[in-house]
């Protein structure tokens, strides 16, 4: 067949062609042959090696591995601390096998730092190759606590250490709580109460949020060789609470203290906060009448009832002067501060009140001046506020509080200098499903 082929491909190109429409009448015919061609040429299954091959198996002696440790080798290694960790069992993972080294550890007053883990940091440890401590590192709070081995006992070293700075940023979504929010976020627990300090005076946290109430921050982080060792101050926050934005920036002039404004230059801080514990519920509201439980009569409850565990701080909401501290009558243990000439605010049922805190002493807004308890008639342990102005009552969540000074003009260019990239930033991250970057 493939003979009968060529010689009729052979026949029609020596044969003279006037036409174009004759060269096609042929490429026409010889197509068809030439698949035929091919088709059989490339047949499936059909066997082109015939090399025939055999699988050979050989084994190969390999000559054994020896690694000579000298008697003096040491080892450094690394392990993350985890949560409800103890250093026994970090050490443990770090390859330390020393009960004599342990004990020393746990009797050396300037080492007990280095049982004051916190989950993520790192511990490192110089062993030899059976186990035995050499040394043992450790960054708590900004200091290296460094332990050395010198013959068989041990020294204990304490460095500063040269932090990084970083600024972060974090945003998240209210479901349950702040705290839940900032927990979800990665969010340190010392940012989240920045947070609520900086917006609680327009904001009241105990009783104001809302489901679905954002939040957005920027703050300042400090690294030792890549690790997070605490985190520092809030320099810019957003909180959306029922639709409503609070904005604060940080702004700080020369060696004066600074603060947190709007990004219009107005103060944030009011000259009162409007609760005096940071986290906590309220028990019983202002109100003309109410059935006392101890009493057991209807009275008028001129104040706020905060209840929260024995040892709860009691903050001041304003700066002030101390016009009374000690005893008295139902209130218990009390602290009543003075505020300019015409508000003071009542700080009942305490159970200790701050030392040195005496008639006289000065106070700053924030400052600790009691803790929580059950003195006087109380039926179990909450804080009693009272806000008055000229001696009459008003009711703390409801009384319009003034304002502190704004930005002046003076200062003006400085603090749009400052405070613009903050803004941007915020802006950057409103609406985003951020829950952190470095």
């Amino acid at each position: 067949m493939r003979q009968r082929i060529k010689a009729i491909l052979a026949q029609l190109l020596r044969a003279p062609i006037a036409r174009t429409g004759a060269r096609r009448i042929v490429a026409f015919l010889v197509l068809p042959f030439v698949g035929i061609v091919a088709a059989f040429g490339i047949a499936p299954d059909t066997t082109t090696d015939t090399i025939p091959r055999r699988q050979v198996l050989e084994e190969l002696e390999l000559p054994a591995l020896s690694v000579a440790l000298p008697d003096d080798a040491r080892f450094w290694r690394e392990e993350r601390v985890r949560r409800d960790d103890t250093l026994g069992a970090v050490l443990s993972r770090l390859g330390v096998e020393d009960p004599d080294a342990f004990r020393q550890l746990r009797a050396e007053r300037g080492a007990r730092g280095i049982y004051q883990l916190a989950p993520g940091r790192t511990v490192r440890a110089q062993t030899n190759a059976e186990g035995k401590l050499f040394s043992l590192g450790y960054v708590s709070a900004g200091t290296a606590i460094l332990v050395e081995r010198n013959g068989e006992t041990f020294s204990v070293r304490r460095e500063p250490v040269a932090l990084e700075r970083r600024i972060q940023m974090g945003s998240g979504e209210i479901r349950s709580s702040l705290f839940a929010a900032t927990d979800a976020a990665n969010l340190a627990d010392a940012v989240a109460i920045q947070i609520a300090d900086i917006f609680s005076t327009d904001i009241d946290f105990h009783r104001d949020l809302r489901k679905g109430d954002r939040f957005s921050v920027l703050y300042e982080a400090f690294y030792d060789r890549g690790e997070l060792v605490r985190t520092g101050r809030v320099l810019a926050a957003e909180f959306i609470n029922n639709h409503k934005v609070y904005q604060g920036v940080w702004f700080q002039h020369g060696g004066e203290p600074g603060g947190y404004y709007t990004l219009e230059g107005r103060n944030i801080r009011k000259a009162f906060l409007r609760s005096p514990l940071e986290f906590t519920r309220i028990s019983s509201g202002f109100t003309n009448a109410r059935f006392h439980p101890v009493l057991q009569t209807w009275r008028a409850h001129r104040g706020i009832d905060y209840a929260a565990a024995t040892g709860t701080r009691v903050r001041a909401t304003g700066d002030g002067v101390v016009e009374f501290a000690g005893r008295q009558g139902g209130y218990g243990n009390l602290v009543v501060l003075r505020h300019q000439s015409q508000y003071t605010t009542w700080y009942g049922h305490l159970s200790g009140i701050a030392r040195g805190l005496r008639k006289g002493s000065r106070v700053a807004q924030g400052e600790v001046i009691g803790y929580v308890g059950a003195t006087g008639l109380a039926s179990g342990p909450h804080l009693h506020y009272e806000f008055r102005i000229h001696n009459v009552h008003q009711n703390p969540l409801r009384v319009a509080l003034p304002s502190a000074p704004p930005i002046t003009d003076d200062r003006r260019p400085a603090f749009e200098t400052a405070t613009q990239p903050l803004g941007a930033h915020l802006a950057l991250l409103r609406g985003t499903n951020l829950a952190r970057l470095d």
